[in-house]
């Protein structure tokens, strides 16, 4: 896989003479892979019709073969004619391709790509190629510097340690359903649809494989490149999901509910910067990965359960206290899963990261946290890449209950990285999750294994931050109406801080 990657995003550097940026050669591979890949699946795009600017009804040939086969300034046409004849069609195939224009000026380069990817059959490969191509020419683009890489991406080998503790089993009944508000290019949905295959070993009855298909998968996406990623990801897979594009903060939900929530909100402050005019948030914040938890509590069914990934920041952040208490209120918060330092190297090397797991409907009375962060070396993308074993003590831990029941205890952990925290213990620590904490980081006395530079200077940026955030919030408290000091409002908001 490497060495394809490799030849991809050597192509990629070619292109830029010809006016295609890194994000606009993934566009059009991703076009170009998914014809070659139906084609080698059997789906037929032959025989596909379309109508001409005349509103005149013909037949185009968007099959691969008839691409593969033309040259010159034929080939350009052609390639034009079969992405607007594919944006015409009804349903999910007209939904992957609206919109979609070739970026090609030049027919040599379009015909190389063609035969770059013609000398891969992709399906018969022992990986998910399209999302391993795909993320390989992502972390290439952001090890360049290129913005914007790390929207698509969370790391393959977390999305299957979440699903395989949170069993995503349509089974369950008839109107089981799950959602990632925050899909990338769909790697929890991919994940979830894999692992439940993985289960039943693909043998599904004619009525729960129509569901499965149809029935069962929806997601939000903000931005349309990786929700067209994603509707590709997905319809190479047999499904048919429902992938919205919209603002999943801003905009006011659909009455749809899920049995399961997965997802990784994105990091970061952009666009962070106004509080949601949303009823269901009880907490008004502009914190957007804050919103997003109280929006996934919104969006679970009662007895639902998620998994969200979340930066440190978002544990301690301004608010992030009033987050937690009602979250807590409202579900359980049963399992905290500390990530190693380095996990999305090398899209946000810097940023320290976690998973919640909680259930809607039960308040929380017990947090299990699982540090596998504290003395573990950092991930790098090339001596100490992420692994499986990164996560197999965990997944011990976390048990078989997908709710997190199962029976637990410490010792399950042979290096005290599993430990239980009360009610009242989080309550003690003003709901600010971050806290519990009990392992001593050795590499803090090793000047060998000192963080990065770039990993200090976020600590420092993010506390500071949350610092000035609170010395605002006294500030404002210090003033009552009448001008008078209030020192009830103020010693709670102290403390808090």
């Amino acid at each position: 896989m490497s060495d394809i990657v490799q030849k991809l995003w050597g192509f990629c550097h070619t292109l830029r003479h010809d006016g295609i940026d890194y994000g606009d050669y993934i566009e059009q591979l991703t076009y170009l892979l998914f014809l070659k890949m139906a084609d080698e699946r059997g789906i037929d795009l032959s025989r596909t019709k379309t109508r001409t600017e005349k509103d005149r009804q013909v037949i185009i040939d968007c099959s691969w073969p008839a691409l593969a086969q033309k040259s010159g300034t034929a080939l350009t046409e052609h390639y034009v004619d079969v992405l607007r004849a594919l944006g015409q069609q009804p349903g999910l195939l007209g939904d992957i391709f609206s919109g979609a224009l070739s970026r090609f000026q030049n027919p040599v380069n379009l015909k190389k790509l063609i035969g770059l990817i013609e000398e891969t059959e992709w399906t018969a490969l022992d990986v998910d190629v399209k999302a391993a191509a795909f993320e390989g020419l992502l972390e290439k683009a952001a090890s360049e510097g290129k913005k914007g890489a790390g929207q698509y991406f969370t790391p393959r080998l977390l999305i299957q340690s979440i699903v395989r503790c949170v069993k995503p089993d349509p089974r369950a009944h008839d109107e089981f359903a799950i959602c990632d508000p925050a899909c990338g290019s769909g790697g929890f949905l991919v994940a979830s649809y894999e692992w439940f295959m993985g289960e039943t070993k693909g043998v599904l009855d004619r009525s729960l494989a129509k569901r499965i298909r149809k029935g069962t998968y929806y997601a939000q996406e903000l931005v349309p490149r990786p929700r067209r990623l994603a509707l590709m990801n997905l319809y190479l897979h047999g499904l048919e999901p429902e992938i919205n594009l919209g603002d999943s903060i801003y905009e006011v939900p659909s009455g749809g509910r899920f049995d399961v929530v997965l997802t990784n909100p994105p990091f970061g402050t952009k666009g962070a910067n106004q509080v949601p005019d949303r009823d269901d948030f009880t907490i008004a914040t502009s914190n957007k990965q804050l919103n997003f938890l109280q929006h996934v509590v919104t969006i679970l069914k009662k007895g639902g359960r998620a998994a969200v990934v979340v930066p440190d920041n978002c544990l301690f952040a301004d608010q992030a206290g009033e987050v937690f208490e009602i979250l807590m209120q409202d579900c359980s918060l049963h399992t905290v899963l500390r990530l190693p330092n380095g996990t999305f190297s090398p899209y946000s090397p810097g940023t320290k990261t976690n998973v919640v797991f909680f259930t809607k409907g039960i308040p929380t009375e017990t947090v299990w946290v699982y540090d596998g962060r504290t003395n573990v070396p950092r991930i790098t993308k090339k001596d100490r890449p992420l692994s499986a074993e990164h996560f197999k003590e965990f997944e011990k831990c976390f048990g078989p209950d997908p709710n997190g029941r199962s029976r637990r205890k410490p010792g399950d952990s042979k290096e005290d990285r599993w430990r239980s925290f009360t009610l009242k213990d989080v309550k003690d620590r003003n709901y600010k999750i971050d806290s519990l904490k009990w392992l001593k980081d050795e590499s803090l006395d090793d000047p060998d294994e000192m963080p990065e530079p770039e990993e200090l200077a976020t600590d420092a940026i993010e506390e500071l931050e949350a610092a000035v955030k609170g010395l605002n919030a006294i500030l404002e408290l210090l003033e009552g109406g009448d001008g008078t000091l209030n020192r009830n409002r103020l010693a709670k908001a102290a403390k808090k801080t």
